[in-house]
């Protein structure tokens, strides 16, 4: 039986989360090709260009768009929770590679996590604001 040493795979890992959707994303060394839980990127965000331009955005901003491949696992929430939790969730891991490209990063925004979340419905009116009419007679 031979001993085969296997390489390790680098890879960097970071969690996005936008509204309800959580994103898990791995960066791995490549040529830029973006998988969502297992489509291509284009095919699962239904060739949406700001969609697929958000997700490569802090790529982009470090000039590394061509570099790595972007391998993602998302639940929860819409293609804009998920798509906005996968740009936090590459930001995140791009923080791990390399500590330097953490204040570009931050001045664009790409490591903030938006925590606006749908608020919840209060009993006695129809929405989370909403009242029902009033009626004064």
């Amino acid at each position: 039986m031979s001993v085969q040493k296997m390489m390790p795979i680098i890879n960097y890992l970071g969690t996005g989360r936008r509204k309800s959707a959580v994103a898990r994303v791995r960066l791995v060394p490549g040529n830029g090709e973006v998988i969502i839980n297992g489509l291509p990127g284009t095919n699962y965000l239904q060739f949406n260009g700001s969609y697929l331009s958000a997700v490569r955005s802090p790529l982009e901003t470090l000039g590394l768009e061509d570099n790595y491949d972007i391998i993602v696992k998302a639940v929860g929430g819409g293609l804009t929770g998920q798509a906005e939790a996968i740009r936090l969730g590459v930001a995140r891991a791009l923080c791990t590679i390399d500590t330097s490209n953490r204040h570009p990063l931050k001045k664009e925004g790409f490591l903030t996590r938006d925590s606006r979340v749908k608020e919840r419905k209060k009993y006695g009116l129809k929405k989370a604001r909403k009242a029902p009419q009033f009626s004064k007679r």
